[in-house]
């Protein structure tokens, strides 16, 4: 059926609008700083509203628990779309997966994210970003412009077809967290990231979401941040690349949560690529092997 009507089984004509105000919890722009593990993983899940842009069942709910309330995002295993090249059921626990590595990272670049019981089943839930209000500056990370080469502060990814037989430069910030993000999608091997993945939040920072399709053990690395291609990694990318290959040792606990949620070759390959980018000390180039660039790219 069409990815907006995929729904899990249940009477969805019952839930509460999404036009109701907002629930108490993260401020604008960002996730609430001291926001308890045990809201998004222990607290009442209520579903609102769903979602219909998303490709699988996304659910707006709010999360309460012990006379705190949020609000989330829950994806539950049974609204997942199967895909050719990933186990059907997996989704979710690959979205808990790279939270644990953006947080293991300290770049702390995706919200909180649990997986959990719902009231359609097993599914990730994730803290809800908040969109900032209107006095808040938000930085512009992506865009199509004139001409060969790309503006002082942005690096151009490749050209795009505009219509009408015209093309234009697509271009990204030469942003130090967008780096940082090119350089947590190649250690989770994301093979989705679009422009709509990024939301704008507080202080000029930006969240990612949407990691469902990350940690397949073949090269499936698709993105719109090709713009440090081939460059040198910055050292404080290097310096977490260290730090995450001591996390991913046998015995540590940061391996022995990633085997809850992925397998032990897919494992493997996480190491692998840690290793290989320490090996290199370069961002990655497109393998040649797989599409580059996500379609739609937004």
């Amino acid at each position: 059926m069409p990815a907006p009507e995929r729904i899990p089984a249940g009477r969805l004509s019952a839930m509460e609008p999404t036009a109701e105000p907002a629930p108490q919890g993260p401020p604008a722009g960002g996730p609430a700083p001291d926001l308890p593990h045990t809201l998004l993983a222990d607290g009442e899940l209520t579903v609102r509203g769903r979602i219909e842009e998303a490709s699988n069942a996304v659910l707006y709910c709010t999360v309460e628990h012990d006379g705190r309330t949020a609000a989330c995002v829950y994806k539950p295993v049974s609204g997942e779309r199967p895909l050719w090249d990933f186990p059907d059921g997996t989704l979710a626990q690959r979205e808990v997966a790279a939270y644990e590595i953006s947080r293991a990272s300290g770049w702390d670049l995706i919200p909180a994210t649990v997986l959990r019981d719902g009231p359609y089943g097993t599914g990730m839930v994730q803290e809800w970003i908040e969109t900032p209000g209107e006095d808040t500056e938000i930085p512009e990370l992506l865009a199509l412009v004139e001409g060969a080469e790309p503006a002082p502060g942005w690096k151009a990814v490749g050209f795009a077809e505009i219509g009408e037989g015209r093309t234009a430069l697509l271009v990204h910030a030469d942003h130090p967290r967008l780096r940082q993000l090119a350089v947590l999608d190649a250690v989770i091997n994301n093979g989705d990231r679009k422009g709509g993945h990024l939301l704008p939040g507080g202080d000029g920072r930006f969240f990612a979401i949407d990691h469902g399709v990350t940690f397949n053990s073949e090269d499936k690395l698709r993105t719109l941040l090709w713009g440090w291609a081939g460059e040198a990694l910055t050292e404080d990318a290097l310096e977490v690349l260290r730090g995450l290959q001591e996390a991913l040792g046998d015995a540590a606990p940061l391996t022995a949560r990633l085997a809850e949620l992925i397998t032990d070759t897919e494992i493997e390959a996480l190491r692998s690529r840690v290793a290989g980018l320490l090996r290199t000390g370069r961002h990655p180039e497109p393998s040649g092997q797989w599409p580059a660039i996500p379609w739609p790219p937004v």
